[in-house]
């Protein structure tokens, strides 16, 4: 009996973690966008990223600019000294010549005065004087041809050398300039990166605002043209607004199907990153162009078309048991609504996609491979970047892959 008390505490300590997690999960700077002023403000927000974002890049290109510029000056700094390496080894071949040949004139010169000395010859010239001054002339006359070939060959060998140390030196400054040239390659390859690097399912900051804006106009003229809501302006809410159905429940946006891939962290197919967040339910099951039904009657918040990865995706606000709700379709292959529009339970909003449309067969969108329906749902309202703590597994839906079901009212509770 103790130890199934024991238990019993232990489980309801565990239940207070998880719920407590849920509850301290860090809150994200996305608002849903429940009022007309709401929806305004993630346009004016979204503007005013998308002019940061522009300076980024700017910046960005810029500096990658420059980095070329320090390569193309760097090559240019290699090749001026390739020349002056080969400019270089011909003052080292020209000096050695000089020095072979005042080697060869010096050795003459010493083998005559040894033969002068032998001969009395020497002796001769210096005792053919005229005076002590002629003599000391002529001795230094010798003396001086002699120092003279020393000198020039000294010389010479120390421009040898100094030429060795020169090629040495531009030597080592090429192998400095090619580290250089390296390390500007790969920052431009990071920059570049940096300019085109997305999160998968994360919508463009220009499809973003033409949404929002598209989003922002519609429910504008509804709110002015609804007379309970008319003259409120900002504080007008939307659901009041549109007269928002009230759903006492979930249908499944298909009539039949299977779970090809579940809600969760997951090793994407298509990049095979590990560990990577999947924000709905993929349904296969069936072929392109099925029709695709509203899993909730409410208002279409947000279409974006044929984006690089999820193709057509359309955005649904809702409100189901009295809660906000953001229902989301992506590789649509057709799109039968607008922003704007209210629909129900039974209207066909779209059809099945992903196989032609996906770039592995010749079209759009690179997040898919094969016909199927990407299907999540959200808290709160929004018309698109859904924060990652607000996605939740889709009612009425086992998460498990391979999950069939075979109606639209097939629900599993």
């Amino acid at each position: 009996m103790m130890k199934k008390h024991l238990k019993n505490i232990i489980h309801s300590f565990l239940l207070l973690l998880v719920i407590g997690s849920y509850v301290l999960l860090p809150l994200q700077t996305h608002a849903a966008t429940d009022t007309l002023g709401a929806l305004e403000d993630e346009l004016n927000a979204l503007k005013k990223q998308k002019q940061e974002n522009d300076a980024k890049q700017q910046q960005t290109e810029a500096e990658i600019e420059a980095k070329r510029k320090a390569i193309a000056n760097a090559q240019s700094e290699m090749k001026k000294a390739e020349e002056e390496i080969q400019a270089a080894e011909i003052k080292i071949e020209e000096s050695n010549q000089k020095i072979a040949e005042m080697k060869e004139k010096t050795e003459k010169l010493l083998v005559f005065l040894q033969q002068m000395k032998g001969k009395n010859a020497y002796i001769q010239y210096i005792s053919g004087a005229s005076s002590i001054t002629d003599m000391i002339m002529r001795i230094s006359a010798v003396e001086q041809i002699t120092d003279s070939n020393q000198k020039i060959m000294e010389e010479l060998e120390q421009l040898i050398e100094e030429n060795k140390k020169l090629k040495e030196e531009l030597i080592q400054k090429q192998k400095d300039l090619e580290v250089k040239i390296d390390n500007y390659k790969q920052s431009i390859a990071t920059l570049n990166l940096n300019l085109s690097t997305y999160d998968q399912y994360e919508v463009g900051i220009v499809e973003k605002i033409s949404q929002a804006q598209s989003s922002y106009n519609a429910a504008k003229q509804v709110c002015e043209n609804n007379p309970n809501t008319r003259g409120l302006g900002r504080n007008a809410r939307l659901d009041d607004c549109y007269n928002t159905a009230y759903n006492a429940g979930w249908l499944k946006p298909l009539n039949q199907g299977y779970i090809t891939s579940t809600w969760g962290y997951r090793t994407s197919p298509i990049t095979g990153q590990v560990y990577e967040f999947h924000n709905a339910l993929d349904i296969g099951g069936n072929k392109e162009g099925t029709p695709v039904y509203a899993a909730a009657a409410g208002i279409v918040g947000g279409f974006i078309s044929r984006y690089r990865c999820g193709g057509n995706m359309l955005y649904i606000k809702v409100n189901v048991g009295g809660k906000q709700y953001t229902t989301y379709y992506y590789h649509l292959l057709t799109v039968n609504v607008s922003v704007g529009q209210v629909v129900n339970q039974n209207t066909i909003i779209g059809t099945v996609g992903g196989y032609s449309t996906s770039t592995s067969h010749g079209g759009y969108d690179s997040c898919t491979t094969g016909a199927h329906l990407h299907f999540g749902v959200a808290n709160g309202w929004y018309n698109s970047s859904i924060p990652k703590n607000q996605v939740i597994t889709p009612p009425g839906f086992q998460n498990r892959q391979g999950y069939r079901f075979y109606s639209r009212t097939d629900y599993y509770g």
